[in-house]
């Protein structure tokens, strides 16, 4: 334990904001707060304004830039003319700030170095009541600001730099890793980040925590953290199976062996094309990629599209005898947008502004890439007489040259049938590859794709390197 707690002292001198870092942040949100009731006052409605996240509980990262600040309208005011008052707002302030969308738009801009939301909301009595997600928001830093001190503000921190570290910290549905938010509770439920990754190297999943005692519903997911402002939701629903293990892995991995590398973000170099010839040359296996324009979308709605379209067409693949061994859904989205990025106000999802389109892959490493040109197809055994019969006649009088039986097997009737698709390529480039389950805005976008086979996928190295690179040196 003493070797464990001079690595957590070590790492608390760099993630801990020092005193100058948190003054210019406070003079900084204090100087938002006001421009904003300034533009507040010019409305023919009334709001008030509050901060919230990491930086207003003193919890977030040395080096994090971000401000939230939420004006709260009446809850009566409707959706219109919050979105239209909101925006009014967030234009004052930050007048050179940009529109993004959660479930209603918002401003999002930079101020004084500053990455700045400025967030309209409904001002609800309770969390349940909300009228949109971000409406609870406010709810969970009055909950939080109430029961963190400054000991356990900074084990938050802690937990936060080692989740980065690890690569699961985010509640993007890119990242489906924890939240600002389901952090900050476990921590405070488990009274610590030591007492937090030791409790966790033990978890058997499902494991829930229910802060408050009122739970109103049964969760069915790995991790439950009932959300204590709103005993309706888990707050660690968007949280991965994987990345509950990722966590539990290198908890684990601290505990035995502490190490100050836990807790640095590992950001792998791309891979050239060069170094993707020689990782298949050392596997034997055979790549396919299916290219295509990515919807433009944000990637909260893009990634469980992906995942749908790459579980679709994985089961198309081996559906048809193309033995899968592994498969990953890419995409070309370079810098910033290729790590976990979130924001501790977890109801936003931000676009991606470049002017080019994302490019995705879905990328198959195969067993088995050529079939026979004809498959067995086995029918009922003959003693199940109706059935038996019906398969018998569907095939007695085909006059397929290329079809063999049918015949007794055992005690069953089989024929020996053209294969639909003997070559991937073939299967990959037909219409049947659209017929599987696609995310349905990635299906318009898949009918205009390129498909790669064996050392072509090489040629996406420029464009895909650091997902190649976690695709061929894989980590827990």
């Amino acid at each position: 334990m003493d070797e464990l707690e001079a690595v957590l002292s070590r790492v608390r001198e760099r993630v801990l904001p020092e005193p100058e870092e948190r003054e210019r942040l406070r003079e900084t949100a204090a100087t938002l707060t006001d421009r904003t009731r300034e533009a507040i006052a010019d409305l023919p409605v009334e709001a008030d304004v509050v901060q919230v996240g990491s930086t207003a509980r003193g919890t977030w990262v040395a080096g994090d830039r971000d401000i939230d600040l939420f004006v709260r309208f009446d809850a009566d005011l409707d959706r219109a003319e919050l979105e239209e008052y909101g925006l009014d707002v967030g234009h004052a302030v930050l007048p050179d700030g940009h529109e993004e969308f959660a479930e209603h738009p918002y401003v999002k801009g930079s101020y004084e170095g500053f990455d700045v939301d400025l967030v309209p909301c409904h001002d609800v009595e309770r969390a349940a009541e909300l009228v949109s997600a971000v409406d609870r928001t406010p709810f969970h830093d009055a909950y939080l600001s109430a029961r963190l001190d400054d000991d356990l503000a900074g084990d938050v921190v802690l937990a936060k730099a080692f989740l980065k570290g690890i690569g699961a910290y985010g509640s993007d549905l890119r990242t489906e890793g924890f939240s600002g938010y389901l952090t900050e509770l476990l921590v405070l439920e488990l009274g610590g980040f030591v007492p937090l990754v030791e409790s966790a190297r033990s978890w058997h999943p499902p494991v829930e925590f229910d802060p408050e005692g009122h739970a109103e519903r049964t969760f069915e997911d790995p991790l439950v953290v009932v959300d204590p402002t709103d005993p309706t939701r888990n707050v660690a629903a968007v949280l991965s199976a994987a990345n509950l293990a990722r966590f539990q892995h290198y908890a684990r991995e601290l505990l035995a062996a502490p190490s100050e590398a836990l807790f640095d973000p590992d950001e792998p170099e791309p891979l050239d094309s060069k170094e993707v010839r020689a990782h298949l040359d050392r596997r034997g296996t055979t790549p396919v990629a299916v290219v295509f324009d990515a919807p433009d979308v944000v990637d909260d709605q893009l990634w469980p599209q992906l995942r749908r379209s790459l579980d679709g067409i994985v089961g198309g693949l081996n559906d048809h005898g193309f033995n899968v061994l592994r498969a990953r859904a890419m995409t070309d989205a370079a810098g910033a947008a290729d790590a976990a990025v979130t924001s501790d106000v977890e109801e936003t999802a931000e676009r991606d502004v470049s002017d080019e389109p994302t490019r995705a892959a879905l990328y198959a490493e195969l067993e088995v890439t050529e079939r026979p040109t004809v498959e067995r197809h086995e029918g009922p055994p003959v003693a199940v007489r109706k059935h038996a019969a019906s398969f018998y006649e569907s095939y007695v009088d085909d006059v397929d040259p290329d079809t063999y039986g049918p015949f007794i097997d055992g005690d069953r009737y089989v024929v020996e049938r053209e294969r639909e698709f003997a070559t991937v390529r073939e299967y990959l480039e037909s219409d049947a590859a659209s017929d599987v389950a696609l995310g349905a805005q990635v299906e318009p976008a898949f009918d205009d794709r390129d498909v790669l086979v064996g050392e072509a996928v090489a040629t996406l190295a420029p464009a895909f390197g650091r997902p190649l690179r976690e695709f061929y040196e894989p980590r827990p």
